[in-house]
């Protein structure tokens, strides 16, 4: 069985990325890129589904000790972990370094203490988990091929196959280093070259220390904000610039259920989210590259922006079941693509367009395209800001008149406003403004709940929405305003868990069944961060500080996030990492800086 979602750590290489568990199994891995498929799918299966383990050697009918510590070098994306045994102690170096040619995963054993027996146990299964390749060697080099893949593992180890796996048994004393590397190639090409672990190692850790020093924010969170940071850079997909919401597929928000979906596109809402929040930490060169990306991406052709994209602009992502994998703690189905990516989310016009006026405000070089597709964008929502939608949650039951749809359609309008009077667009500024002010005041007549002073989740609903919450952080009303303090202190009442975080909306019990999906999920990560964001706004800044650091108390050891938290269980749930849960995390942390409201 796979370990608990926050048993894993992130390792990658920017186009593709690898969760290894506390007892040294890798259970993940896409090769070549983050939306490949699989070649170790334990993660959503079992061991027979792929895997590889690298840790202490243990008795066949015990579980796989875990590591007694672990954490990333420094400021990096380097994983150590160490053993005690009855031995000695051992330590396993997990990375992938950033690359031009053949995506590696390297593993380095160092003896520390004692003579430690160890084992490496690789079981290569493509096409997630149901292929398994020829393995064979090649002039001395192990090597899996299956149809157009092929991976090469090397080591200086002795290795043996037994039971379609390939094994290496060794011991390692004090100052001993074994490497252990899997190299992904074409199988039509030629072997990639060797490895060179201890080059690679060194290279890796200087490049993510000159990434960090990048960064602008010095404030009593740097911890915090500089681990979401890397993770963020690690989502993203180095040739393109495109962004994914995460590295991995089917993760369940209820474990058990239905709620499983692929998060290894582009969405790009969590990408202009994620755009800002390195924009307003120093990272320009991301920012470039994203608007880059977005404009290949929507081309001529903005009147039929997707919320989601291939990581390199693909449109087609059609989404399919994987029958014969059980999925994670039997959460089936298991899911490749998204077939949520032809919704209508009408409030994607305004993140891409806030994105933009970010962009623009902090410096980032002027792009003729790039104004020309924001006032295509808000020609559309000339014609169509007024209909339902599927809103930010993509729900899969009938389209609605979402609140948050039509403030984000607002913010659209708004920023395109403030680049046209800033002088670097042209556009018929008083028909927007009027457009501005008419969806303004829907919003206010058809969204507010006037006995229960809140704003809702849709015209005419009585439910309450965590998206809300980001009226004020969008300038749509003042935080002071007596409409958005109600709401506030609504969703608190109505949204909040046993331990105080926030859900997205109700998934049962509630007067209609909104996403029209079965079960429930847990406290969404990102709406808590809004909350203690809003709490900061309106003057309850220690409330905010208290609920943002007891949301920092959910990363796991490595300081990682997944979508949701379970507060029955107790533990992270839904694709991990997540950059929908990290984006906040960093923004709350500026907020709180800038207001002075953090601990001493």
């Amino acid at each position: 069985m796979a370990g608990r979602i926050e048993d894993y750590a992130l390792i990658g290489d920017m186009q593709t990325a690898a969760l290894v568990c506390r007892d040294g199994t890798v259970d993940w891995l896409c090769l070549p890129r983050f939306d490949s498929h699989a070649i170790f799918a334990g993660l959503l299966g079992t061991e027979e589904h792929g895997f590889w383990r690298l840790g202490p050697a243990h008795a066949a009918d015990a579980e796989p000790p875990t590591a007694a510590r672990r954490t990333y070098r420094g400021d990096s994306l380097i994983l150590e972990s160490e053993w005690d045994t009855s031995r000695g102690t051992v330590r396993v170096t997990d990375f992938m370094p950033p690359r031009d040619g053949a995506p590696q995963l390297i593993r380095i054993v160092e003896g520390i203490s004692g003579r430690v027996p160890m084992r490496s146990a690789l079981r290569m299964r493509f096409s997630y988990g149901r292929v398994v390749p020829w393995v064979h060697k090649h002039e001395g080099r192990t090597v899996a091929v299956a149809g157009p893949d092929s991976v090469w593992f090397d080591t200086d180890c002795e290795t043996y196959g037994k039971s379609l796996t390939t094994y290496s048994d060794f011991t390692v004393a004090p100052g001993d280093r074994i490497a252990f590397t899997i190299s992904w190639e074409p199988s039509h090409k030629q072997p990639p070259p060797l490895p060179e672990p201890e080059q690679s190692l060194e290279a890796t850790e200087d490049f993510w220390r000159e990434w960090v020093e990048h960064c602008t924010y010095h404030g009593p969170y740097r911890e915090a904000v500089i681990r979401s940071l890397i993770t963020l850079k690690a989502l993203t997909y180095a040739p393109t610039g495109g962004i994914v919401a995460a590295p991995t597929t089917s993760l369940p928000e209820d474990v058990g259920g239905v709620r499983n979906w692929d998060y290894r596109y582009t969405w790009l809402r969590d990408a202009a989210i994620t755009l800002s929040s390195l924009l307003r930490t120093g990272y320009r060169e991301e920012a470039r590259a994203w608007r880059e990306w977005l404009l290949r991406a929507v081309a001529g052709d903005p009147e039929n922006l997707q919320i989601m994209y291939g990581i390199a602009g693909e449109r087609e992502l059609g989404e399919a079941e994987l029958d014969w994998l059980p999925g994670y703690e039997n959460s089936a189905p298991v899911r490749v693509g998204n077939g949520a990516a032809h919704q209508l989310q009408l409030d994607v016009y305004g993140e891409v367009t806030e994105a933009l006026h970010l962009a623009h405000m902090t410096g980032l070089s002027r792009n003729d395209y790039a104004s020309l597709l924001q006032l295509k964008l808000i020609r559309y929502l000339e014609d169509h800001w007024d209909e339902p939608d599927e809103g930010i949650w993509e729900v899969r039951g009938p389209r609605r008149h979402f609140v948050h749809s039509k403030v984000m359609a607002w913010v659209a309008v708004d920023r395109t406003i403030k680049l046209i009077e800033s002088g670097d667009a042209d556009g018929p500024l008083e028909k927007w403004r009027e457009l501005r002010d008419d969806i303004h005041r829907d919003v206010c007549e058809k969204g507010y709940d006037k006995e229960r002073n809140t704003f809702t989740q849709s015209y005419g609903s009585k439910e309450l929405d965590a998206s809300l919450l980001l009226i004020p952080q969008m300038g749509f009303l003042p935080p002071d305003d007596k409409r958005v303090i109600g709401t506030i202190e609504a969703i608190q009442r109505e949204l909040s868990t046993s331990d105080g975080f926030i859900l997205r909306y109700p998934t049962s019990g509630g007067e209609e069944n909104l996403d029209g999906l079965p079960g429930d999920e847990g406290a969404f990560l990102a709406c808590s961060f809004w909350m203690a964001d809003d709490l900061a706004m309106i003057g309850r800044v220690d409330e905010a500080r208290k609920l943002f650091e007891k949301l920092l108390s959910l990363r796991n050891d490595l300081g990682l996030l997944a979508e949701e938290w379970d507060p029955r269980l107790k533990r992270q749930v839904g694709n991990f990492p997540q950059a929908f849960s990290h984006v906040p995390l960093i923004d709350t942390a500026l907020r709180l800086t800038a207001s002075g409201a953090y601990g001493g």
